[in-house]
């Protein structure tokens, strides 16, 4: 399930909220109750196995170039 990250204009904490995609949009109240949150930019972290093998360097296609579509 996707988590979201807000933070409340009342007091200044910063909360997530795990909940469905279909959800994204509604509002969520802080941990202290207050009603007044902005959803956040969240970043997405991209992790890969030390020592794989790096993607082939090409025309940044759908397949690198090689079919010509880059």
């Amino acid at each position: 399930m996707p988590r979201y990250d807000f933070r409340c204009r009342a007091c200044g904490a910063t909360f997530e909220v795990n909940r469905p995609m279909i959800e994204a949009t509604d509002p969520a109240s802080c941990p202290d109750g207050h009603d007044d949150t902005v959803k956040l930019l969240s970043t997405v972290a991209v992790a890969g196995r030390a020592g794989a093998t790096p993607a082939p360097a090409g025309g940044g296609g759908c397949c690198g170039g090689s079919c010509g579509c880059g």
